[in-house]
């Protein structure tokens, strides 16, 4: 049995249609024996419901879909459970225990002046309608992710951009298998492939990890293992103020019960899911930040080289 969730970071991308990463799970009497992160190519939803199905995908995780993706996904034979947030391993553990329900076709591109969706749930399971504040002008506020001074360069694990590859080195477009830990200059761990027991595999310098992690890679032979110390320009970029968006709370229908540090998704006025984090509530007003949470932050990792694949 495999398992395609759409993939950003470690998280689920919460828009089918526009994923640029997929982490596909080898599942063998109920549990996962192997996992790898593939690329979607900027393949449509018809093409990528294809694709899937013909590397043997019985089941797909995702966020948002349309009912025009999940009709191809079905037709395609493959099972879709959607609706999902938060951690892909976990998700894809809850969904062999039989605790992750789908939302079915969930993802609606609002006509101009709706407003924007919030995929924060309630304790019944409603969605809170969060987020139909407009400018005088009726154009819908948009939280966007924040990229570098060119405008092609995302900051993101998965990347958005692959048609060359980002680094030089012996590993450059060549599948390999590392190991890594992740810490903060405090010291304080963030993420461990050891931990989960299992190497992360992808490919060198097609832009699906950050920068810094892809250069580290490049060179490196198999049971080297090397310390990086990476600024946010090789990571997730700095925090972009663009990305921060502050506005009151009466504008918001359903925001009344969020709090600060709950992560809800805002939709742009392209109807495309935005993660955000609650970051402030006071005078009336509520503050969320699309910044990825890594953002601005200085970032270390021991990373080991275990396989080069091809």
């Amino acid at each position: 049995m495999r398992i395609a969730v759409t993939y950003e970071n470690g998280q689920i991308f919460q828009h089918f249609g526009h994923t640029e990463c997929f982490k596909i799970y080898e599942v063998e009497d109920g549990k996962v024996v192997s996992s790898q992160v593939i690329g979607s190519d900027g393949a449509g939803c018809g093409a990528l419901a294809g694709m899937l199905a013909g590397k043997g995908v019985d089941v797909v995780i995702c966020g948002g879909i349309g009912g025009g993706a999940m009709n191809h996904l079905m037709e395609a034979g493959l099972e879709v459970c959607s609706g999902a947030q938060g951690d892909a391993d976990a998700a894809v553990e809850a969904y062999l225990r039989g605790e992750l329900d789908s939302e079915g076709a969930n993802c609606d591109h609002h006509d101009h002046g709706e407003g924007h969706h919030c995929g924060h749930h309630g304790e019944e399971g409603e969605d809170h309608e969060c987020c139909g504040h407009h400018d005088e002008d009726g154009e819908d506020h948009e939280c966007c992710g924040h990229h570098g001074e060119d405008e092609d360069e995302g900051h993101h694990c998965c990347g958005r951009h692959r048609q060359a590859l980002t680094v030089d080195g012996k590993n450059a477009g060549k599948t390999v298998r590392v190991h890594y830990k992740g810490t903060l200059n405090d010291g304080s761990q963030f993420d461990s492939s050891y931990d989960r027991g299992e190497p992360l595999e992808f490919v060198c310098g097609a832009g699906m990890m950050i920068k810094g992690f892809d250069a580290a890679v490049a060179d490196l032979e198999v049971g080297q293992i090397v310390d990086v110390h990476l600024m946010p320009e090789e990571a997730y970029g700095p925090s972009n103020p663009d990305a921060i968006l502050t506005v009151p709370v009466s504008d918001l229908p359903g925001a009344e019960g969020l709090t600060v540090g709950q992560q809800v998704y805002l939709q742009g006025a392209m109807g495309q899911p935005i993660p955000c984090r609650v970051t402030a509530l006071e005078n009336g007003n509520i503050t969320f930040d699309a910044n990825h949470e890594m953002a601005g932050k200085e970032l270390n990792f021991r990373i080991e080289l275990v396989e080069v694949l091809d």
